[in-house]
């Protein structure tokens, strides 16, 4: 079937490709950047330890009366710990606390808060350790709690800088997807501006190309499941699921389409539970993977391809025996992600593609 859509794949190259380019934009914005988020940590971190350096030279002698002697050792240590504490608490109220996800959102606050809690708990110890195992110096209760307090104030600024970098980034985020929806409303109605326009002109010619051969049944018959293909394929648009009964009478004209040129050197076995002949599936599924199929495998009398379509437990699934073409095969890789994101959208599951034991196989969820 792809000599049928060649001509509007061809008109819409280089919408699509925007479309990519967009898709390409959003997966690059799917993070925060590492470098913003070590210099805040670093400028911070260097905020909280410029006291330390003023005491070194005294310059706030007066102020620090009660403090330990400041010594590179200290200013070195307070620095890195600072820098990693800030880093940590910044990476993983960006980017890390988003890969647990829950349904309720008051579950999903309070593990913050309990993690957050965690991350500043066990800093205050490996403070109070690693201090006086490196500095070689005893730190007064009173200056011990003023920097576990500084520490607490510093982590809370963060977290809301970190909401602040996150709404940033959802904000652009928002404005690619708009964007990529622009292009795809576009994309839509530029094709269906030609499917008003094309239809007319194949169906005649069909009409007329019958009446030069009406005295060569094969020839008749090609041009009739041809034309049927065809405006099953343009009514599809006005639907999206489809009952496995009506896609597989569809499958038999695609089918023998197939058979008229590769002959005996193509066949097709289909194993359906009746039970499941009106469960829903997306339009034109079955005619993809069999044309992936034979897209992608070689088909001569040495090494004929066989299809099976089969059903167990509630899947709906497509194999073929691996035969790499001889000829590099020109292909995009959309169609099966094409499938997979209508699947996803319409039944909410994904399909299941697997390459094992020189077997290609999709398994299409039906429930």
């Amino acid at each position: 079937m792809s000599f049928l859509i060649k001509q509007n794949s061809l008109n819409s190259y280089t919408s699509l490709k925007k479309v990519f380019i967009k898709i390409g934009e959003i997966l690059r914005f799917k993070k925060v950047k590492k470098s913003i988020i070590l210099s805040i940590a670093l400028l911070v971190a260097l905020l909280i330890t410029l006291p330390r350096i003023l005491s070194l030279y005294n310059i706030t002698e007066e102020l620090t009366d009660s403090f330990t002697v400041a010594s590179i050792n200290d200013i070195i240590f307070r620095f890195i710990f600072a820098s990693v504490l800030f880093w940590i608490i910044l990476q993983f109220n960006t980017n890390w606390k988003y890969i647990y996800q829950t349904s309720s959102k008051l579950i999903r606050i309070t593990i913050t808060i309990a993690l957050n809690a965690i991350i500043f708990g066990c800093s205050v110890i490996l403070f109070n350790y690693c201090y006086a195992l490196l500095v070689n110096h005893e730190i007064s209760k009173n200056e011990l709690g003023l920097i576990h307090f500084v520490y607490l104030i510093i982590i809370l600024v963060l977290i809301f800088v970190s909401g602040v970098l996150r709404y940033q980034l959802i904000h652009k985020e928002d404005i690619i997807e708009k964007e990529l929806l622009k292009q795809e409303i576009l994309q839509n109605e530029l094709t269906a501006l030609k499917n008003q326009i094309n239809p007319h002109f194949l169906f005649n010619s069909l009409n007329s190309l019958t009446s030069l051969v009406r005295d060569n049944k094969e020839a008749t018959t090609f041009i009739d499941k041809l034309s049927y293909l065809y405006r099953y394929i343009l009514q599809s648009s006005n639907q999206d699921l489809i009952t496995i009964k009506e896609e597989l009478t569809f499958l038999e004209s695609y089918v023998y389409l197939i058979k008229m040129r590769y002959r005996n050197r193509f066949s097709i076995t289909i194993k359906i539970d009746e039970k499941l002949l009106l469960t829903k599936i997306p339009i034109l599924a079955l005619q993809l993977l069999v044309e992936n199929c034979v897209k992608h495998n070689e088909i001569s009398e040495e090494f004929p391809l066989l299809v099976k379509i089969v059903t167990k437990e509630n899947y709906l699934i497509v194999e073929n025996r691996i035969q790499p073409k001889r000829t590099p095969v020109d292909s995009t890789g959309n169609g099966l992600n094409n499938l997979n994101k209508r699947n996803l959208m319409l039944k909410g599951k994904r399909i299941v593609i697997t390459n094992t034991n020189n077997t290609f196989t999709v398994k299409l969820p039906l429930k």
